[in-house]
């Protein structure tokens, strides 16, 4: 059964977090600390049946399953790259999302997706391209993370960092994307540090404002992909509603929220004869003098039917070469899973191949 597809009128406990978990044990009569040993089995055990969850009394189990249901997503397909980035297909409820796991060294960095699609239409992006379905739910969310860490444990490994950079907006999700966030970071489910927690956005100001206002300790990534507005409303369309200036202003916000030194990661898709020439370096550097922040410049990985193109490598080099004269950390990514479409910005091609192909099979009678 899958997670979005839970018994009518049951709570799917997996997106519950601790803190909500805890109201419902005090609803029922139950002590508040046994959240946190539910909690503990379904993440860090990895155990959904509530029958064995044996140090809960035998009245709680029962009543657990039998007004919730603790349910993860389905896998459909897993895929691998070349360079060792896994993609895995997954199903939830009549629909395909991607997560991407990639591998650094000792780190295992999970993308995760927030959404069915995205309704932003950032004009480089294949999940544009596939339009906005529905967001997905805090359990289909912390779904993805579940069934990669139970990969990863057979191994022994486990997920280090979480990046919310698959498909979706994930700001245009608040409320589920926040308790699965809040359930990375819990230490009775993943205990991933709040800096290994990352959140990208394309630009919600007033959403990144709520961030802060409601204690929301992440590593915040704005997808900026421009120095100046003119461009940007052409690349990230959201930038007409919150320009560049308002967007900035709104990450300074959030890092004076934040406990200890924190900087804000600025992404950059390196467009060839887009937005990757010299003067456009000059002016990313001068419009990001004042913000602490580090930014990640990413080649353009091609989606089939985009008129765009990777820069070359000289042009790349020298860009990078004139933010870091400005006095900017500067990162250039090298890619990782474009055989498989895993790479930065080529989520929901195969989820678009595959429902093709559903779409075939059912219109000529057959199954897949």
């Amino acid at each position: 059964m899958l997670a979005s597809d839970s018994p009518p009128g049951r709570l799917n406990l997996l997106g519950c977090t601790q803190a909500r978990l805890a109201r419902l044990m005090q609803e029922w009569g139950q002590p508040k600390w046994r959240s946190g040993v539910l909690v503990q089995w379904m993440h860090q055990r990895g155990v959904l049946d509530f029958g064995q969850m044996t140090d809960l009394p035998k009245t709680l189990r029962a009543q657990l399953a039998e007004r919730c249901c603790a349910k993860a997503p389905q896998v459909e397909r897993v895929l691998n790259a070349s360079d060792g980035v896994r993609k895995w297909l997954i199903r939830a409820d009549d629909s395909l999302i991607e997560a991407v796991l990639i591998p650094e060294g000792s780190r295992r960095t999970l993308c995760v997706s927030s959404q069915v699609g995205c309704g932003l239409n950032c004009s480089f992006c294949a999940t544009g391209m596939q339009g906005f379905a529905r967001n997905l739910s805090s359990d289909e969310i912390i779904g993805q993370v579940w069934l990669v860490q139970r990969e990863l444990e057979r191994i022994g490994e486990r997920v280090s960092n979480v990046v919310m950079m698959g498909m979706g907006e994930p700001l245009l999700n608040f409320e589920a994307v926040t308790d699965a966030m809040d359930l990375m970071q819990s230490d009775h489910a993943y205990g991933i540090s709040k800096q290994r927690v990352t959140l990208s956005t394309s630009g919600l100001v007033p959403q990144i404002n709520r961030l802060g206002e409601i204690g929301c300790e992440v590593s915040l990534a704005l997808s900026l992909h421009a120095p100046d507005d003119e461009l940007r409303n052409q690349l990230v369309p959201i930038n007409r509603k919150y320009p560049i200036a308002e967007l900035l202003a709104s990450a300074h916000r959030y890092v004076r929220t934040q406990k200890g030194r924190r900087t804000v990661t600025i992404e950059y898709i390196l467009l060839g004869g887009v937005n990757d020439a010299p003067g456009q370096a000059e002016r990313l550097a001068a419009r990001l003098r004042d913000l602490p922040c580090k930014v990640n410049l990413i080649p353009y990985n091609a989606v089939d039917g985009l008129p765009y193109r990777a820069p070359g490598e000289r042009e790349a080099a020298v860009f990078q070469n004139i933010l870091r004269g400005q006095g900017l950390v500067v990162t250039l990514r090298r890619p990782r899973g474009a055989d498989i479409d895993a790479a930065c910005g080529q989520l929901a091609g195969s989820v678009r191949e595959i429902t093709r192909r559903q779409a075939r099979a059912a219109a000529s009678g057959r199954v897949s």
